[in-house]
């Protein structure tokens, strides 16, 4: 870490009676110089209580750099850090350079922990986040390494992944054609992207096989059933997610890509309460997910669900690659899939130059050139007025007449007043061109403009297809509680009840956010009618 990296957060002073009660949690043992108390690698290890004695935490040697030193921790501080709420294996190892007692504290126990004491669990989670924050920074983040071309969707898919998942590593990026530091290593540009773990690659790497090399797929644990599962990871899942597991339901949270959903994708967010001066949508996302964390949500990422159905007594949620997972319920959160434009080369440019989010991955790909939004909805003003304020000349192209008829006032005003937003109303993107990468697009009101980049906000359709069974509307949203058709409504009978609120046609499956027929398709409301189905949840295992 280095003293720029640790401060009193990364290691707090614990008074003599915090430091009794955490070591009430921990199994002691006596360690000798050389001894490692968890290594790089493994995939289940423990918070470690320093009592007497000195650790030093290394990042471990690889192929290119030698082995690094990055703190040591003496008497009265505890080794660990995010991984051990989150499950993912460890990055880097710790190893005693002077003998004493020591105390494990098991995940199991740190939940515990984390459950029965408030002043502790806020001490430990805050320092474990700002160490994993200080990490991300250091040169402990080349134990996972990235290296990609720039247009590369593929390589854009596992930065993003990485960043919502807040994971320490590191990205090169080369240009098209070119291997760089690869160049004879065996590998080949078709190879790409790779995804180095501790030195080892894995070729053409995807977020699924990155995440299973880390420990963060879904395990069956023998014959477990869980109190709730959660499928979608946006604000309605993370709320209904959060609510249960702080209300005392064994939860489990699965998220296709990556925790955040469309709204990790929104640069800002003006209008949400409590944060007068706005707040970015990976900001939100990021406190969310550390607070699931906090109440022992198991969040799986990417982790998608295939089908969901009543076996027995219980529900099956089943996953892409076989396993199953067996609940008491479930909330449906899956969100929409982003609406593409009829275009040619329309998928060949999705891999380089057209996207679905503004953040700051985003960003650095199109940084100071000339770019088209599309869509007349919040998410694209927001992309318009953030890409704008960091050097891109902008055009927004909105299909409708009036500006104001499904955008927030406030921000029709700024993208009004803004000279370096170009707004077209009444227009529509009609051709897309370049070589490798987008670099002219076609408006009809105006003809064909120079463009980076075009950011396509247009909608979504609801993720529902997986659904087999659940009564949807013609549009493929969900319909819960008293709108569900009459003829769905059958099975209701022999329950001797009617469905609840948020409720869908088949009992103790639930559904909340935009998948939902009727929401209202705000950051807001879907946080609203996450937590709210919890009510609904308990109602139901309460028979």
């Amino acid at each position: 870490m280095g003293n720029h990296e640790l401060d009193l957060v990364q290691r707090p002073e614990l008074t003599d009676a915090q430091w009794e009660r955490l070591c009430s949690f921990g199994t002691p043992e006596e360690v000798a110089v050389g001894d490692y108390v968890f290594r790089s690698g493994d995939r289940d290890y423990d918070l470690i209580l320093v009592d007497t004695g000195e650790v030093e935490v290394v990042r471990d040697s690889l192929w290119w750099i030698e082995e690094a030193v990055l703190v040591r921790m003496g008497p009265r501080s505890f080794v660990g850090e995010l991984g051990l709420l989150n499950g993912q294996g460890a990055f880097l190892s710790a190893r005693v350079t002077e003998a004493g007692r020591m105390l494990r504290v098991t995940r199991a126990e740190l939940r515990k922990l984390m459950a029965e004491d408030d002043e502790l669990c806020d001490i430990i989670l805050h320092s474990l986040w700002a160490r994993r924050e200080s990490l991300r920074k250091g040169p402990a983040a080349l134990t996972l390494k990235f290296v990609g071309t720039t247009s590369s969707r593929d390589f854009l898919s596992l930065r993003r992944f990485a960043e919502r998942l807040d994971l320490v590593h590191a990205a090169v990026e080369l240009p098209p054609g070119d291997l760089g530091s690869l160049t004879g290593h065996d590998i080949t540009v078709d190879d790409l992207p790779v995804a180095f773990i501790q030195g080892e690659p894995i070729l053409r790497a995807t977020p699924g096989m990155v995440a299973e090399r880390l420990g963060l797929s879904y395990q069956a644990n023998g014959d477990e059933v869980v109190d709730l599962v959660v499928v979608g990871g946006g604000p309605a899942g993370l709320a209904a997610a959060i609510y249960g597991a702080s209300e005392g339901l064994s939860t489990v949270l699965l998220d296709a890509v990556a925790p955040g959903g469309q709204a990790a994708a929104t640069s800002r967010i003006e209008n949400f309460l409590g944060f007068p001066f706005g707040v970015s949508g990976g900001d939100l996302i990021g406190q969310a997910s550390l607070q699931a964390l906090k109440f022992g949500v198991r969040v799986y990422a990417p982790c998608e669900a295939v089908k969901l159905e009543p076996v027995d007594d219980l529900l099956d949620v089943t996953l892409t690659d076989g396993r199953i997972i067996r609940t008491r319920t479930a909330i449906v959160t899956s969100g929409a899939a982003y609406r593409t434009l009829d275009l040619d080369r329309w998928s060949d440019f999705e891999r380089a130059g057209i996207y679905y989010a503004a953040t700051q991955l985003e960003l650095r790909q199109v940084m100071d050139s000339p770019v088209v939004v599309v869509g007349g909805a919040n998410s694209a003003g927001q992309a318009s007025l953030y890409l704008a304020a960091n050097g891109c000349p902008v055009r927004l192209v909105v299909r409708g007449s009036d500006l104001g008829t499904r955008m927030s006032s406030y921000l029709v005003d700024r993208l009004l007043e803004d000279p370096r937003v170009e707004v077209h109303t009444g227009s529509r993107v009609t051709g897309l061109d370049g070589g490798h990468s987008l670099e002219r697009v076609s408006i009809d009101s105006v003809g064909t403009v120079d463009a980076r980049g075009l950011f396509c906000f247009i909608g979504a359709e609801p993720a529902t297809s997986w659904l087999d069974g659940l009564d949807r509307d013609a549009d493929g949203f969900l319909r819960t509680g008293t709108d569900i058709a009459a003829q769905s409504l059958a099975q209701w009978q022999m329950l001797g009840r009617e469905p609840l609120p948020f409720e869908t046609s088949v009992p103790r499956i639930f559904a909340a956010g935009d998948v939902r027929r009727g929401s209202m398709k705000r950051v807001a409301a879907a946080v609203g009618e996450g937590s709210s189905a919890v009510a609904s949840v308990h109602r139901a295992l309460a028979g």
